[in-house]
């Protein structure tokens, strides 16, 4: 089984953004950010190209949230139709991002299942929790492997990006995990949110997941597996240590970024599984310097 692991698309709205909609709320910090840089660095050429590769390299992409850009609805919609397009072909599975999220009226308004639902459907639906999201986690059973989505994703004041999973989002993780169905097979869990710690603590409050402890300490009975993340804008791999044995924590860079450097660049992560859903290879796929065509590439794992 090929795994492709994409993140932080930032669909923007087709047809530009009403000012309406980003006065008097957190949007409007979001939308100076795009004036002022996003607008050059994520380029919409550079997410087409991408996703067109996604969908012929794997049999499953796994996409790890900020679908959107400031969760507007034209842009969930732009969003839904790209997917769709993609599912035609090959399965995606979508877990919410901050900016999916972004202010308390898209929670409220049950946004994200809304529109993108079809991509989060559970084989288990009894032992998920009412989030701000929607009903989390998720679980997909395929083949050797079970596929669990997290949102990590809540509402915050401008400023500050910061994850939250919570205290039964995580208990039925821990249920789930240990679910027979689970049990049997390679757990490969998706989550917006770094599950890692960062060194420094106000960083942590400002842009990490504030229950990260939390998660680790969820998985820590898992032999192997997949932890698989984005919003870093960054591919890095690490490795978490368990008493059963260890996971790969891997995070994708932003689908559609326009940057030098290939730890960041437009692409996507690929995971190869053989049939007992051991992991066999760890790679990446960045666009080259036409834009048009990927080349491969080691995701760096984190000094």
């Amino acid at each position: 089984m090929r795994i492709v692991h994409v993140s932080d698309l930032h669909v923007m709205a087709p047809r530009g953004v009403r000012l309406r909609s980003v006065l008097f709320n957190k949007r409007l910090t979001g939308y100076a950010n795009l004036l002022l840089h996003r607008a050059r660095v994520f380029r919409r050429d550079y997410l087409e190209t991408v996703l067109g590769a996604a969908a012929r390299d794997g049999d499953h992409i796994v996409v790890t949230g900020d679908v959107t850009n400031l969760s507007l609805d034209s842009e969930y919609q732009e969003a839904g139709r790209m997917l769709s397009d993609l599912a035609r072909t090959v399965e995606v599975t979508i877990v919410p991002g901050n900016h999916d999220l972004y202010i308390p009226h898209v929670q409220r308004d049950g946004r994200f299942l809304r529109y993108l639902g079809a991509f989060a459907t559970s084989d288990l639906p009894e032992l998920a929790q009412e989030v701000p999201a929607g009903r989390f986690p998720f679980v997909r059973l395929r083949g050797a492997s079970a596929i669990i989505g997290l949102s990590s994703a809540v509402p915050r004041p401008p400023f500050v990006s910061a994850g939250l999973l919570g205290d039964r989002q995580l208990g039925a993780l821990t249920r789930i995990l240990g679910h027979p169905e689970v049990a049997c097979r390679t757990p490969i869990v998706l989550v917006h949110h770094d599950p890692m710690d960062s060194p420094f603590r106000l960083e942590q409050l400002r842009s990490g997941l504030w229950d990260a402890r939390e998660l680790r300490d969820a998985l820590a009975g898992v032999g192997r597996g997949l932890v698989l993340f984005g919003h870093l804008h960054l591919r890095r791999r690490n490795t978490l240590r368990t008493s059963g044995g260890e996971l790969d924590v891997v995070c994708a860079s932003g689908a559609s970024l326009d940057h030098p450097s290939d730890s960041i660049r437009a692409g996507y992560n690929v995971y190869e599984l053989d049939q007992a859903g051991r992991v066999l290879s760890i790679e990446a796929r960045v666009l080259d310097d036409s834009g048009r065509a990927l080349r491969n590439v080691a995701v760096p794992r984190s000094s």
